[in-house]
């Protein structure tokens, strides 16, 4: 049976996480997309000149910190020292930070099942869309992207919503962040039963497509603690693997005396 749309509903509580996304995603990786690039450079000098010129410029630019081709079966940790701005919040015990830095893992879910997830983003997101190069599924809430603003897929498709989504989905969704949850916990440290998930949680789908509202340009620097407020903790898990389905787009951690990335990997 063709989907047939409803007219635009829009909830409060899709209003409130729209606003939240808004903020978000526009921020939310720190490179753009590329089809591809070109530079030409003239230099007047050797070739040992240049090559060691080049070697200099991007070793300042840019530190991979695990490349798409390693896999990492245990968490490789990076300690970074903590903001002093966590002063100014609220401390919870077994929750809030003491100790701060970035994990790596490639084992969180298995070959099958960030297929089976990227599917389940893929059937969502078909049904909408954002005009521009950013576009998000929010199970939680409901949210969807579609052309310039949001909608809940809950509503506007009510009654086609069990033949997009399985309650098998949602049982992997679940199992999935669960997991996400505990490897957190245990990298720093915390009080599992006390760690909770905030919002907004999503899909997102990146393209090379132009801009066309700022929470497209998800591009820029930030910070989520800044953004979300509710953030203490951020969590990723990539469903494509860079250099193969994807160019560019890298998530660029800016320390004070370089950039540092991770090379997505499915």
């Amino acid at each position: 049976m063709a989907v047939q749309r409803r007219g635009n509903v829009k909830t409060a509580d899709t209003s409130s996480i729209e606003k939240k996304i808004k903020r978000g995603i526009a921020q939310r990786q720190a490179s753009s997309y590329r089809g591809y690039a070109a530079v030409l450079v003239a230099l007047v000098g050797t070739c040992s000149l240049l090559i060691w010129l080049w070697s200099i410029w991007t070793s300042d630019i840019t530190q991979t910190l695990v490349s798409r081709g390693e896999v990492l079966t245990e968490p490789r940790v990076f300690m970074i020292q903590c903001s002093e701005d966590y002063l100014k919040y609220k401390h919870f015990p077994g929750c809030t930070p003491t100790k701060c830095g970035r994990a790596v893992l490639d084992t969180v879910v298995s070959t099958d099942e960030s297929r089976t997830l990227k599917r389940l983003a893929e059937r969502g997101l078909a049904l909408g869309g954002s005009d521009g190069g950013a576009s998000i599924l929010d199970l939680h809430s409901g949210a969807l992207s579609m052309g310039k603003k949001f909608v809940n897929i809950y509503r506007y498709y009510s009654n086609e919503i069990r033949d997009i989504f399985t309650e098998d989905d949602f049982e992997l969704y679940r199992a999935v962040r669960g997991r996400i949850q505990r490897v957190i916990a245990e990298t720093f440290g915390l009080d599992f039963n006390k760690l909770y998930l905030t919002k907004p949680t999503f899909f997102s789908r990146m393209n090379s497509t132009s801009a066309k509202t700022t929470h497209d340009e998800y591009w820029h620097p930030h910070i989520d603690k800044v953004t979300y407020g509710s953030f203490d903790y951020t969590s990723l898990l990539y469903l494509t693997d860079y250099g193969v389905d994807f160019g560019g787009g890298r998530f660029i951690f800016m320390d004070p005396n370089s950039n540092r990335t991770v090379e997505p990997r499915s």
